[in-house]
């Protein structure tokens, strides 16, 4: 069962706060969900521009409204501050993602061209064409030259975000996003599975 657990959770919540207060999960994500963790990353860069790519202002508009110890508030603004020197030294100050999330969303994508072609995962490759065409559709409305893996997850943090907004989704979309999270569930549970414990993508 393709597990988009924090997804789905980010979905039903009335607020940005209520999301943001988990940044402490972000290595769980990375351990148990990678398409979660990107979704989460990509949100992290955005917040971090909310607040002009400042630390001091992150610090007091932004780590002081929540109930962390001097501890945490000390590892998260480390955590912050790291991700605002590599986004200056990237130029990714107003738009686009860290090298170190294109990295490893690269790595996702290579994994999906590799169960595509093996005929190990039918139901990997059901879940794909089943999602296709909405993918196809998403694709010739905006960027066609990114990884098809890219424009679902793009599609997803869209809708997450127009969630958060109490922003209405049409039925269409509803379906084409239901399809989309089971793909990249599934996805993400290959990911992590080929990482601890290797997949077999020939036959003997």
């Amino acid at each position: 069962m393709p597990s988009l657990y924090w997804y789905s959770s980010v979905l039903s919540s009335t607020s940005i706060q209520s999301v943001t207060e988990k940044m402490f999960v972000a290595k769980e994500l990375r351990k148990n969900s990678i398409a979660e963790y990107l979704l989460y990353m990509w949100q992290m860069e955005d917040l971090i521009r909310v607040y002009g790519c400042s630390l001091p202002v992150i610090k007091r508009e932004y780590i002081s409204k929540f109930d962390f110890t001097e501890e945490q508030k000390e590892e998260e603004l480390d955590w912050i501050g790291n991700l605002i020197r590599m986004m200056n030294e990237e130029g990714k100050r107003e738009y686009g993602h860290l090298q170190i999330n294109e990295v490893l969303l690269k790595d996702v994508c290579d994994l999906h061209h590799r169960l595509l072609q093996s005929s190990k995962f039918p139901f990997y490759n059901a879940a794909y064409y089943k999602a296709l065409p909405f993918i196809v559709e998403l694709r010739n409305k905006g960027d066609k030259d990114i990884n098809e893996i890219e424009t679902c997850l793009d599609a997803l943090y869209g809708i997450m975000m127009l969630r958060l907004q109490k922003k209405a989704i049409s039925p269409e979309t509803e379906k084409a996003i239901k399809e989309i999270t089971t793909l990249v569930g599934l996805l993400s549970d290959y990911y992590i599975k080929d990482n601890t414990e290797g997949l077999k993508f020939e036959d003997d």
